[in-house]
């Protein structure tokens, strides 16, 4: 009867270890443990953009069951961002982000004079720099459904500073500060999950299939104003 219990025992120790060894070699991402949240040196710390995980090291962390992913560009940023070396348009995509334009977010500030103003028109929120007041009855429960307080949360756009202004503003709303990293901006991105947007005809237009844009609408008409 000893005899069998052990051998009971030793298999199970087995099965237990094998599930665990299959798991970290087949779902790599979901187990991959988080460092956190810690800001980079110089001008990209000032951005909010993390130093362990942001475009070079991203991939590592593609497609966790606990976490969400957004990109907060718009489809066309009506700000001049090829002043600074980047792209007005959303060329591409990192797959798995999802893309919530920061602009519909709340109004923005802070933008590098050379870019000019962004999108000036309806927003779930306003801000002054410092403060947030809602505009619309539904703009916290639209903003938890998209920045779920339960996730770990990835932020990424164009040159990285949408997504320290968005981590901000959620720190600031009582989002817990160690659940969201600030990834950088997909300008920089070089990694295996590039979805390209952009694309050039034969005869040289350039077209942008947007069709392949995972994009969350916000339909002001449906909100109630406050």
């Amino acid at each position: 009867m000893k005899k069998l219990f052990w051998w009971t025992f030793a298999v199970a120790v087995v099965l237990i270890v094998g599930a665990f060894l299959l798991g970290r070699f087949a779902f790599p991402n979901i187990l991959a443990d988080l460092p956190a949240p810690e800001l980079a040196e110089g001008e990209r710390g000032a951005l909010g953009i993390d130093k362990n995980i942001n475009e070079s090291t991203i991939d590592q962390y593609l497609n966790r069951s606990d976490a969400v992913y957004r990109d907060l560009r718009m489809l066309k940023d009506p700000g001049n961002y090829e002043k600074i070396g980047g792209d007005s348009y959303l060329s591409g995509f990192v797959d798995g982000f999802e893309v919530v334009p920061y602009p519909y977010i709340v109004n923005v500030t802070g933008l590098p004079e050379a870019v000019g103003e962004t999108y000036r028109g309806r927003t779930l929120f306003t801000t002054d720099g410092t403060n947030y007041t809602t505009n619309y009855k539904e703009s916290l429960d639209i903003l938890e459904a998209l920045f779920p307080k339960d996730k770990v949360i990835f932020l990424m756009c164009g040159g990285g500073g949408y997504s320290g202004m968005m981590k901000n503003m959620l720190v600031k709303l009582g989002w817990d500060e160690s659940k969201i990293y600030d990834v950088g901006g997909y300008w920089f991105y070089e990694g295996e999950n590039d979805v390209k947007v952009k694309r050039e005809l034969d005869g040289g237009k350039v077209v942008y299939d947007f069709y392949k844009v995972p994009y969350h609408e916000i339909d002001f008409n449906k909100l109630t104003e406050k």
